[in-house]
């Protein structure tokens, strides 16, 4: 397998960079779906909620709070919170080549 490319490396660096902003935009979708949604579709989506908000650094007793009321308003609010603050630096990606360097 050959060496990555510079913008290869790039590419995979600012995705890794981007991931918060990435997981905020994915729960800002979901919050227009959950409101459309019913039954087992609206479990689906709070389950995949939870996880973007646990990749976002929210408290775990925060998210439970939030899927145990089951109401897209709190969320919604939550995301506003989010955006209203500034995300944390993302940390550095490995070095895929470790000590080749």
């Amino acid at each position: 397998m050959g060496r990555r490319r510079t913008y290869q490396e790039r590419k995979i660096r600012d995705y890794y960079r981007h991931q918060p902003l990435i997981r905020l935009q994915r729960v800002e979708e979901l919050v227009s779906e959950l409101y459309l949604a019913e039954g087992k579709k609206r479990q689906y989506l709070w389950r995949r909620v939870a996880q973007a908000l646990a990749g976002l650094g929210v408290p775990q007793s925060r998210i439970d709070h939030l899927v145990a009321t089951d109401n897209p308003s709190f969320l919604a609010k939550l995301v506003k919170e989010l955006i209203d603050k500034p995300l944390p630096a993302p940390p550095e990606p490995p070095d895929p080549f470790g000590s080749l360097k």
